[in-house]
């Protein structure tokens, strides 16, 4: 049978179910693969208080471990940081929330001498998906090890060692398309939003057949149409709704902006390219004028050259004119006849007429 939920990827239902103890437990012991026998909320300093903090919820809880080692059962404390946001959001923010787990007096072990803290899980519950990696769940862990590269088994599990490191675990919701393979991915089968039913997010169609042999899990579907019937939780997923839009649309707004400032910004790439080839372009003329003006300077220097060898042989010519008259002056005084002067220097008798005067 098909029943209709609240979403709990809204920070509202998830804090909604995630308070119940029971809910708490189930969801805890299935990511961490051990059993969860005590579970509480624990406060922290960050709260989602303005709606620039609503892109991610956190939850912080302080949970008992049952542990077996060989055939003794112990247990132990973990604190878990979980943290949910629907946006790709800046690994910045998780990095500050771990920051204030690790210096928080209170994460210490009671009655501890040293100041050890309690071993730490951090849980990211993301609304997408993290680089290529296809697994809907990854664990990071950390490990001891040797110079050698070896695995230090004893000592793993240290106080020192633990105060300064954490384990992680990753959900990639949008990975999670149904498939259930193991515990873990049927009790977050209930974040698959493939399921979401009508034109909001807010409502998924869960068979609640596939549960019917889980109780724990057919709790959390109670839980969960309870908060879908709730007036007042509706009400906090439509000013979830009211947020996100208007984060989609400053995102939309941001994007449109890119591509006009990019376009502009190819525009004045092709003027600028443009502009160079003009200056280039002059750059050739302006070489191709100094060339031709060269040639002109050395063309004016030529004609100055043959200018100065004209005037050169003027002054010879008249030089020599001076002499030839002063000859034919010379003879004429003497008694010679304007014929024999000009049969003598091979002056015709016009040019000797012209010499006389």
């Amino acid at each position: 049978m098909f029943i209709h939920v609240a979403n709990p990827i809204y920070d509202s239902v998830f804090k909604y179910i995630m308070e119940d103890e029971r809910i708490a437990k189930t969801m805890l012991s299935a990511l961490l693969k051990k059993e969860v026998v005590y579970v509480t909320v624990r406060p922290h300093e960050y709260s989602n208080t303005t709606r620039d903090t609503l892109s991610m919820f956190r939850i912080d809880f302080a949970a008992t471990v049952r542990e077996r080692e060989g055939d003794v059962e112990k247990d132990r404390v973990v604190l878990i940081e979980l943290q949910k946001t629907w946006l790709n959001t800046e690994t910045l923010r998780f990095r500050q929330y771990l920051g204030a787990q690790y210096s928080n007096k209170n994460n210490i072990r009671e009655a501890d001498e040293k100041g050890f803290a309690y071993p730490m899980v951090a849980v990211y519950l993301l609304g997408h998906k993290v680089g290529n990696i296809k697994e809907p769940i990854v664990y990071v862990n950390h490990d001891v090890f040797d110079y050698n590269g070896n695995i230090v088994k004893e000592g793993s599990e240290e106080p020192f060692v633990e105060s300064l490191t954490h384990n992680s675990i990753i959900v990639q919701i949008p990975l999670l398309h149904g498939n259930v393979n193991n515990r873990l991915e049927k009790v977050l089968s209930v974040f698959d939003q493939t399921q979401v039913e009508g034109n909001t997010q807010q409502v998924l169609k869960i068979d609640e057949d596939k549960y019917a042999d889980d109780n724990d899990m057919l709790y959390v579907l109670h839980k969960l149409t309870a908060a879908a019937a709730n007036s007042e939780m509706r009400q906090d997923m439509n000013v979830e709704d009211e947020y996100y839009k208007a984060i989609e649309d400053r995102d939309t707004a941001i994007m449109q902006r890119d591509k006009i400032l990019k376009e502009k910004e190819e525009q004045l790439s092709q003027q600028s390219e443009q502009l160079s080839q003009q200056s280039e372009q002059l750059s050739q003329q302006s070489e191709q004028l100094s060339q031709q003006s060269e040639q002109l300077s050395q063309q004016s220097e030529q004609l100055s050259l043959k200018d100065e060898q004209l005037s050169l042989k003027d002054e010879q010519l008249s030089l020599k004119d001076e002499q030839l008259r002063n000859m034919a002056k010379v003879l004429f005084d003497k008694g010679m006849t304007e014929e024999q002067i000009s049969a003598m220097t091979g002056i015709d008798i016009e040019n000797i007429v012209k010499l006389l005067k």
